[in-house]
């Protein structure tokens, strides 16, 4: 036995096993360290967070536009950006930054195209590390490391703006669990010292309850990743205020009407103020043309470039060059859709790698509701495209089928719907090439003739490499100076912000904790500028809670504070650009921005000096943005046919003083009710309903016609309540089509509508159905059709107004 334990002992504390020890002790406390020191890193909290930070007012668009007026071929600018989206901006501030003279022109508003109908995500690309590794693709593999490196410099200079989400893709094939595990994993890899956290797995159980509303039937487990996501338009606000305060000059509404050049170099272009009409030229050494799926059109504009420094517009289109240029860009749109946020967790978003047509569906929550799209479908060009319905229902079909079966996925759940389009650029090398070939995977930058420099492709989250690419070409081509410092430059309100620098705004305003935290992760420490003009309100005129910050609408942290900021410090000059894009109201509810609508105009004509016709002018161009954006025609016109009046009657009495001089000019005016409604039927449409489907499900009302049902033939309460008949399917329509005021909703072909809503509530294969599956149906059609008004059971009760159910409002 001794000497057992003397070898034993010897053994284990020899060399080799001390070695063994020593370096198995090395590696798990490196991988604790790691652990430990893993994930997201956050700004450090300080006191300063506690209090406002050093004022500051931009210049305001009259002196931009003055400043653009005062170059000269003497003093030209050194930079002409046309295009105020993500990759003009991100130029703007990455030209600003090093020290050179940067002006910038938009023909619309900031971000106003695809730079606020994005997916809002800032990642890598999952499904592109994909393609990269089965495709053995090197381009793909360097564009998805060049993103991830972004997607922490993004996270890092904007940190009020994005934050990480975790992101989980069900598993229903068992074989596909290691698969997507792996998949991550090398995502996570990939990215280095830049991944936000680590991807893990989770068992059945843990998936469904950390997202209670997916299909259990089938589910074997799910993967997690991280990726980030951000706030666009806010974002492109901040890239574009941020330029300004680096001494840009910068002015939306500004369109590029024609171009000089000298030495057979671009010098500058004529432009015009939209908002006044005003023509001048801007000098320039330089221009770029940051202009996404528009760039082919000033490509032929520089083709068409003059040598008079005046840059006189032709006589006639006869007497324009003709333009040698060759479109490089082919448009690709991306439809997305707001939903309640009912549908996904707060804090986990979801992803469908394999649709039913190979796309991918991201399903995200996102500013209190949940948005789900799809990207890359062929697209013309078009300042507005609106999201085609065969579109949105494809998309709503890949969400119920990762949805548990308990919750309908209603068309009328839609609250607001846009399209996007994407640049991709076609190399033009091989311009002559067909279909995609020559396409570019990533974004591209090209020099044409006359010596513009367009930067086109890309995405969000790789903004800011593309304009230190851009900004070096143009220092190489133009002999400009100095280096790109943007990777460190933080954007405007994030140097003294911190997360729970909402508390402060509370405690010092007395807001809603709500609109607290929305105006600090929205406007970062300038969160402080706006509260300063939010005016003290009692809404119980009984000293209660909050103090300031009234709402815009009751649904949303959106107040009325922001719309004077977005005037006097975001350069916003129509209702358009705050409702879709200083606010996010219209993407996130259609029809909260059109109740909206007339109070953000009176608060802008205050401050603006609108007059009558110029409300009126703003109203009828923000509805039309909103029929872009989801709202139906008829709908509109059915809301403001009588309140739009009112509304104005009333803004003629407080803006010119005719009555109530005295009164403040913000008072608060009283909506009328919503067209919207969650409520599909009112008493007097199942009455009438029931009587139709009574007299053909049976014949249990002698000497009643069936080829119309009369209001006077109404069905005793225990004949409603008792009756069980079946009604054949097959004459669904043809009852709907008796009740008086369905008869126009009917009037189309609705075949195709009644084959998808029988499917969708589960009746496929059913040949008849009882009076309560009847009437689902008949609220599924109206929530796909426009419902005119419906003549009440009693004649003598007032005419009930449509309720059209193509968006129900949620819960308006």
């Amino acid at each position: 036995m001794p000497a057992v334990l003397s070898t034993l002992r010897n053994r284990l504390l020899s060399r080799r096993a001390l070695i063994y020890a020593s370096s198995s002790l090395l590696v798990g406390t490196g991988a604790t360290v790691y652990y430990l020191n893993s994930g997201p890193s956050f700004p450090p909290s300080t006191k300063e967070s506690r209090r406002p930070p050093p004022p500051w007012t931009p210049p305001s668009r009259f002196d931009n536009i003055q400043n653009l007026k005062t170059s000269s071929q003497q003093e030209p600018f050194d930079l002409l950006i046309v295009g105020g989206g993500a990759t003009g901006a991100g130029a703007a501030l990455d030209a600003a930054s090093r020290g050179l003279r940067v002006a910038l022109v938009e023909r619309d508003d900031f971000a106003a195209g695809t730079s606020s109908k994005s997916t809002k995500l800032v990642h890598g690309g999952v499904r592109y590390l994909q393609k990269a590794i089965m495709e053995l693709d090197r381009e793909q593999w360097a564009l998805v490391k060049e993103a991830l490196k972004e997607r922490k410099v993004f996270l890092h200079t904007a940190p009020y703006l994005s934050h990480m989400l975790p992101i989980m893709l069900p598993v229903y094939n068992v074989i596909q669990l290691p698969y997507y595990f792996a998949g991550c994993k090398m995502y996570d890899i990939l990215a280095g010292s830049e991944n936000m956290s680590s991807s893990y797995m989770m068992s059945k159980s843990k998936a469904l309850e950390t997202f209670p509303m997916l299909k259990q039937e089938g589910l074997v487990g799910a993967v997690v990743y991280y990726d980030g996501q951000h706030n666009d338009s806010r974002m492109n606000t901040a890239l574009i205020m941020s330029a300004v305060k680096h001494n840009a000059v910068v002015a939306n509404y500004t369109e590029v009407l024609s171009f000089y050049k000298s030495n057979e170099k671009l010098s500058g272009a004529r432009v015009r103020d939209e908002l006044t009409g005003e023509e001048f030229v801007v000098h320039a050494r330089s221009i770029i043309n940051a202009t996404g799926p528009f760039s082919d059109a000033l490509l032929h504009l520089s083709s068409q470039a003059s040598t008079d420094p005046t840059c006189p517009k032709p006589a006639s289109s006869a007497a324009t060059p003709a333009s040698k240029h060759k479109n490089i860009v082919a448009p690709s749109s991306g439809i997305h859709i707001t939903l309640p946020n009912y549908y996904a967790p707060k804090t986990m978003g979801l992803l469908d790698p394999a649709t039913s047509d190979g796309r991918v569906i991201f399903f995200l929550p996102w500013q209190g509701g949940v948005i789900a799209g799809t990207t890359d479908a062929p697209a013309p060009l078009e300042k507005d495209p609106v999201a085609p319905e065969e579109e949105i229902r494809w998309v709503l079909e890949e969400v119920r089928h990762y949805l548990s079966p308990d919750i309908k996925v209603r068309r009328g759940d839609v609250l607001s719907a846009w399209s996007g389009l994407r640049p991709l650029v076609r190399d033009p090398k091989s311009i002559e090439a067909s279909g995609t070939a020559g396409l570019v995977r990533s974004h591209m930058i090209y020099v044409d003739p006359q010596g513009m420099l367009t930067i086109a492709g890309g995405k969000w989250t790789t903004y800011r490499a593309m304009a230190e690419e851009g900004i070096d070409r143009a220092v190489h081509e133009f002999k400009l100076r100095f280096k790109s410092i943007t990777e460190n430059v933080r954007l405007i309100g994030s140097e003294h912000w911190g997360r729970n620098m909402f508390i402060g705004l509370i405690q010092r305003y007395g807001l809603d904790a709500e609109v607290a935290k929305h105006l600090s992760e929205s406007y970062g420490d300038r969160a402080w500028t706006v509260c300063d003009l939010a005016e003290q309100y009692d809404e119980t005129d009984d000293g209660g809670w909050p103090l300031h910050g009234k709402r815009l609408s009751d649904l949303y942290p959106y107040i009325e504070a922001e719309v004077r900021y977005a005037v006097k410090h975001e350069y916003a000059v129509k209702a358009t650009d705050v409702l879709a894009r200083r606010t996010r109201l219209t993407f996130l509810n259609a029809q909260a921005a059109l109740d909206a609508l007339p109070r953000v105009v009176d608060i802008m004509a205050f401050h603006l000096g609108w007059d009558l016709s110029r409300k009126k002018q703003e109203i009828r161009s923000t509805v039309k943005f909103l029929e872009s954006m989801g709202l139906k025609r008829e709908v509109v016109e059915a809301q403001y046919k009588e309140r739009n009046l009112r509304r104005i009657r009333s803004s003629i009495y407080t803006g010119f003083g005719f009555f109530n001089s005295g009164a403040k000019y913000d008072v608060y005016l009283p909506t009328v009710p919503p067209v919207y409604s969650r409520a599909k039927f009112d008493r007097s449409e199942l009455v009438a309903l029931r009587t139709a489907f009574e007299v053909f499900a049976s014949d249990v009302f002698p000497g009643v016609a069936s080829s119309h049902v009369e209001s006077t033939h109404i069905p005793s309460p225990t004949m409603l309540k008792q009756s069980s008949k079946l009604l054949p399917i097959s004459q669904v329509l043809q009852v709907i089509r008796q009740v008086p005021g369905y008869q126009e909703m009917l009037a189309s072909d609705l075949d195709k509508d009644l084959k998808y809503v029988i499917e969708e509530a589960g009746f496929k294969g059913r040949k008849e159905v009882g009076f309560e599956e009847f009437v689902e149906i008949c609220g599924d059609l109206k929530e796909i059709s426009f419902a005119p008004a419906l003549v009440a059971a009693d004649p003598g009760r007032k005419q009930r107004k449509a309720i059209p159910v193509e968006k129900s409002g949620g819960g308006v």
